[in-house]
């Protein structure tokens, strides 16, 4: 499937470069190669492994994860944004014997017993390996990738071969990338997101894929350097790439700024997070070619997309040609293509999915299709509250109504058990209090009495990973963001000036 493609390309167009890295670069023929030596490399030091792989972005975890592939082993990637707890966790879970990471000393400090059992030079890269434990464990899957967050034990999603093939495929028949398309990896490549249809997606067509160091591409620690990102697009002429909304909000700052368009860029997807309409304008208006998509880590990332013949901001678009959708007499979405295998359980074992009988997956997500038959997405089930009065309020289908105000970048609905909803809102800049009302007015006029905003607290921090009120992907984090503005929120219900 995926390695059988690549081994295509090899055949088809052995000198186009496959993978593009600061210092480095390997044709396909030399990948196809490469991935062959690594994974004899691999074998050699175990019969059989479940593999973490704890590297910065670089060619060389593109190799490895190929090579892992190829092994037949079970590959556990780990994010570099994961607490050490979270990293113990996931090694201890999935059972990993083996850690390869450009940073030893990190890992021996949580491992006391890990020992080094071999140093390689992977396309450029120093990496060690590392034994941590001894595991004779088969995990019948090709990948476990772990759910972000920055609290709490992550679930390891269990994923075979196929269904990232599936997804793959299907973004390639949907993108259409090609020998003269050049992909720019942005996210992390232990993102699912990134690693199937990003570098998979573009490996299987034969497209050459620019990955640096995340620092290079912006990422510094907690912080990110858009202008960084921006060169990065701009020097590689990359037509492709693949953002989370926050980065994708930060370029069109940078843009509107007076950067120079990228005029190579010809498809751009965001997804991760619900992206406002406004924003996806905004972007268009200075030729961005964003597209949102919608996917889940149980689906092998993308479940829809739009495509420049079917665009709707707003919209996440229309299902990969190997997916099936419907929704419930409750409004929620199920789907149907490239299941993930269970979760990880803590004895070893893989838990089943909670399937119905005709093998649709219920996702969480609340979702119609609109008069055009494109799919929208309302809320989150597991979100949705009930007011005083008794009516039931998706807090994200009211925040996307007001993001549609110009100036309004971020807002965050309560209203459980209250007469009224209260809006947390982070506006622009030149944006003031009295523009926000009357945006707030606007939206109001759009929702029926009982989702309406009542009242608004205006804050000057943005919600962000950082402060804990958004999730590394770009989801409000709403315990986090009630419990920072509780006493605000409280003084409004209680008719107490805040």
């Amino acid at each position: 499937m995926i390695l059988n493609e690549i081994k295509s390309q090899a055949l088809q167009v052995p000198e186009r470069i496959a993978l593009q890295g600061e210092q480095t670069q390997l044709s396909y023929a030399e990948l196809a190669s490469e991935i062959t030596r690594w994974s004899s490399a691999l074998t050699a030091v175990t019969a059989q492994a479940s593999v973490a792989l704890a590297l910065d972005n670089s060619p060389a975890w593109i190799l490895l994860d190929l090579a892992i592939l190829a092994a037949g082993w079970t590959n556990v990637p780990i994010p570099a944004f994961f607490s050490a707890t979270q990293k113990q966790h996931a090694v201890q879970n999935a059972a990993v014997s083996l850690i390869l990471t450009d940073l030893p000393t990190s890992w021996t400090a949580l491992f006391s017993q890990a020992e080094t059992v071999a140093a390689w030079q992977v396309a450029g890269k120093t990496v060690t390996v590392l034994r941590v434990q001894a595991s004779d464990r088969a995990t019948p899957v090709a990948k476990i990738t772990y759910t972000s967050g920055t609290t709490g034990a992550p679930k390891g999603v269990c994923l075979g071969e196929q269904q990232m093939w599936q997804v793959a495929s299907s973004i390639r028949a949907m993108v259409q990338p090609g020998h003269d398309d050049c992909h720019f990896c942005v996210l992390p490549l232990a993102t699912l997101l990134e690693n199937v249809a990003g570098v998979y997606a573009s490996l299987i067509a034969g497209t050459t894929v620019v990955v640096y160091r995340c620092e290079a591409v912006g990422f510094t620690g907690s912080q990110f350097d858009i202008l960084k990102l921006y060169c990065g697009l701009q020097a590689s002429q990359a037509t492709t790439a693949i953002l989370i909304p926050e980065l994708l909000r930060a370029l069109v700052a940078c843009l509107q700024a007076g950067q120079p368009a990228l005029a190579q860029l010809r498809f751009v997807a965001v997804g991760g997070a619900k992206v406002a309409a406004e924003l996806l304008l905004q972007a268009h208006a200075l030729g961005l070619p964003v597209y949102e998509g919608y996917g889940l880590s149980e689906c092998a990332s993308v479940v829809t997309l739009n495509i420049p013949d079917a665009n709707q901001p707003g919209s996440i678009g229309q299902p990969l040609p190997h997916v099936q959708l419907r929704v419930d007499s409750q409004g929620e979405l199920w789907v149907k293509g490239a299941i993930y295998a269970g979760y990880m359980a803590a004895d070893g074992t893989i838990s089943e999915p909670a399937l119905d009988a005709e093998g649709y997956l219920p996702t969480g997500d609340l979702a119609y299709q609109d008069a055009e038959g494109r799919w929208i997405l309302s809320g989150r089930k597991k979100n949705l509250f009930i007011t005083s009065f008794g009516r039931n309020v998706s807090p994200e289908w009211v925040e996307s109504t007001l993001m549609h105000q110009a100036g309004l970048l971020q807002v965050c609905v309560f209203g459980e058990a209250r007469p009224y909803n209260v809006a947390v809102v982070f506006p622009a800049p030149q944006v003031s209090q009295a523009q926000v009302l009357q945006g707030i007015a606007r939206a109001n006029q759009g929702l029926p009495d009982y989702a309406q905003v009542g009242d608004v607290i205006v804050v000057r921090q943005p919600f962000t990973p950082q402060n804990g009120q958004l999730t590394a992907n770009g989801r409000l984090k709403r315990d986090v963001i009630a419990a920072a503005y509780a006493a605000e929120i409280n003084a409004i219900y209680e008719g107490i000036s805040a």
